[in-house]
């Protein structure tokens, strides 16, 4: 899934070697934080929050055969 993320957001970016996906494991849950550089926040939430807002729905669609909860949080 950090693959994943990686390869959709770092074309997005002007600064693709600071994008960092770190994994939060819980029991009943995955939380995904994503790491950008401050330039780059907006492109990655996109107007109105629309890209962010995409690439949610492709990981939660990826993680559906999964047991636990899938979060994204993107962060600076």
């Amino acid at each position: 899934m950090k693959e994943l993320i990686e390869t959709i957001v770092k074309p997005l970016v002007d600064f693709p070697d600071e994008v960092q996906v770190d994994v939060l494991e819980e029991d009943n849950r995955i939380t995904y934080q994503l790491s950008v550089n401050k330039n780059d926040m907006g492109k990655v939430i996109g107007k109105q929050g629309r890209v962010a807002k995409a690439i949610r729905t492709v990981v939660y669609a990826a993680a559906s055969s999964q047991q636990k909860k899938i979060y994204l949080e993107i962060t600076e």
